[in-house]
């Protein structure tokens, strides 16, 4: 029979043995929140690196568009001006003016490459497109990141408070951590997915 005097020391003795369950549950639980914290750090890094490179593959796109865009005017002009000379001149002599409608020709099908070249990709129509592809991924990794920022940064506040719980053995700050942990988990998967855009960031 357990004498009264008995009872406190068990009762102790089975709060610290459910104390030391909960301590090593969260510890747990701590490991895991660092480890998604981990995966949210990569997401949030290649979402940089993709819009870092997008915004140079934009740029240089755009650029290139502009070159092409010189290169027809300059090959459009050059055909309009020998036109010209050719009205202007009707008793050139037949070599020259064979010799000058062949030219007319190139630069008229040079302004055309330049202005689409599907075979190559190199047209303008080409580039323009290609340029509007990057900007669209530009604009989704742009969308992304906010995600994995806000994620990481809740991440870290459920480890803390995770953390600051198993110290004092206190339930109410493990469950709070644990519901900043599924909102960062959340925003982690979204900012893989983007099922929703947030109206912030």
């Amino acid at each position: 029979m357990v004498e009264s005097a008995d009872i406190p020391e068990i009762h102790h003795e089975h709060q610290h043995a459910s104390n030391d369950d909960f301590r090593k549950f969260t510890g747990i639980y701590v490991g895991i929140v660092a480890m998604l914290l981990s995966i949210t750090s990569l997401g949030g890094s290649n979402a940089t690196k993709e819009m870092l490179s997008a915004s140079i593959r934009t740029s240089d796109t755009y650029a290139y568009y502009q070159a092409k865009y010189l290169r027809e005017s300059a090959a459009e002009i050059a055909a309009t001006q020998l036109e010209a000379l050719l009205a202007a001149l009707p008793q050139m002599p037949q070599a020259a003016h064979d010799r000058t409608a062949a030219a007319i020709a190139r630069y008229r099908a040079a302004a055309a490459r330049a202005a689409s070249d599907p075979s190559s990709g190199h047209g303008r129509k080409q580039l323009i497109a290609e340029a509007q592809r990057w900007e669209r991924r530009r604009a989704r990794a742009e969308e992304r990141d906010p995600n994995f920022a806000f994620a990481a940064a809740l991440f870290q506040i459920a480890i803390v408070l995770g953390s600051v719980s198993i110290v004092a053995a206190s339930r109410p700050l493990v469950r709070l951590s644990g519901a900043i942990a599924v909102l960062a988990s959340l925003l982690m998967v979204n900012g893989y997915f983007l099922f929703v855009e947030l109206p912030f960031g």
